[in-house]
């Protein structure tokens, strides 16, 4: 099979994408151990539930370990999980620094993240590839949605005081708000952690429930920062109170934090993810943010995805890597199987 093939296969088995970019028509959003899975809604605070939470860490730290340690997907197996890589991106740009030109310079490797040439080499012209969607501050939503016009990309903007998330939670709704009448698709949201280490799950719950309703038909997700919230324990029931609460996806981190995403914690939340749909039967999107940099790293978190919750979760509706720089160690990797040589970084530019 070629790269196409295998990626059209592993796009047809997870519900995803066909070779035109069309979605396969369906009832459902994902499926899990075979039951068809709907939309999370959210639903009231089950405080006995999050009661109960417990989590191994040794268990846990130990499942990860063997994750990396295993073997990977090769040859043209591994191409196509790197284009999937690729389809699952929030393409982020989050610096003091930031100007127009700068987002749309961004935009335009959204649109076209594979250097044309590669594509032929790859022979992968009709498959489209594309970002999962271009992450800014809301400075930037309409230079964004301007420069993706017409590609079916999404904009994605933070918000509700990103990232700290302190400011008066008035402040951050209307700042949902005002987002999503920019034009946002997607809203990122920071829950405030002060919450967590209390035990406040109704004031977490409130709050989250709040941010969605001021999001209303824009995605959201929540942040949980989980670099800051010091155990297992707390990161797995700050993922529960955030599905209760209506998460259209639950996020790692900020970016910001001193650590960011890691396997340990996103087993951790990939496994409430589960255990939230088997009670509800309702679908959460998971998105690891901050230190993915690497090809092999982005292999490792697709095939936590597909060992934890299979091949529904293996694309860009319930997956998203938050990330800038991990585009252009992908197209390297993409590179070296095609013509069997490693490029050097500049030949790959982001922004």
């Amino acid at each position: 099979m070629s790269v196409d093939d295998r990626y059209n296969n592993l796009a047809h088995k997870s519900g995803g994408e066909s070779a035109s970019g069309e979605q396969h028509p369906t009832s459902t959003v994902a499926t899990l151990a075979g039951r068809p899975l709907l939309s999370n809604a959210g639903i009231p605070l089950d405080l006995k539930w999050l009661q109960e939470v417990r989590v191994n860490t040794s268990a846990v730290e130990r499942r990860a370990q063997t994750q990396v340690a295993r073997r990977t997907v090769k040859k043209e197996w591994q191409a196509a999980w790197l284009l999937r890589a690729i389809s699952c991106m929030d393409l982020t740009t989050l610096s003091g620094d930031d100007t127009d030109e700068r987002v749309r310079r961004l935009c335009a490797k959204a649109r076209q993240p594979i250097q044309q040439d590669l594509v032929q080499k790859l022979g992968i012209e009709d498959l489209g590839i594309k970002v999962g969607a271009v992450c800014v501050y809301h400075a930037f939503i309409e230079t964004a949605l301007h420069a993706l016009e017409g590609s079916g990309i999404p904009v994605a903007a933070v918000s509700t005081g990103f990232p700290a998330g302190l400011s008066p939670l008035p402040e951050r709704v209307a700042e949902i708000r005002r987002s999503v009448e920019a034009g946002a698709h997607e809203i990122d949201v920071v829950i405030t952690r002060a919450h967590v280490f209390g035990g406040r799950w109704q004031a977490l719950y409130d709050e989250v429930a709040t941010f969605k309703q001021a999001c209303g038909a824009a995605h959201m997700k929540v942040i949980l920062g989980t670099g800051d919230l010091l155990t297992f324990r707390n990161v797995a029931r700050a993922s529960f109170v955030a599905m209760m609460a209506g998460a259209d996806f639950i996020k790692t981190s900020t970016g910001k934090e001193p650590t960011n995403a890691t396997l340990p914690v996103s087993l951790v939340m990939v496994r409430a993810i589960r255990e939230y749909a088997q009670q509800t039967g309702m679908a959460v999107g998971f998105k690891p943010a901050g230190g993915i940099r690497t090809a092999k790293q982005s292999l490792d978190w697709l095939a936590l995805m597909k060992e934890e919750l299979g091949l529904s979760w293996m694309r860009a509706e319930l997956l998203r890597f938050g990330a800038s720089g991990l585009l252009g160690d992908i197209e390297r990797q993409l590179e070296h199987y095609a013509t069997g040589r490693y490029s050097a970084e500049y030949r790959h530019p982001i922004a």
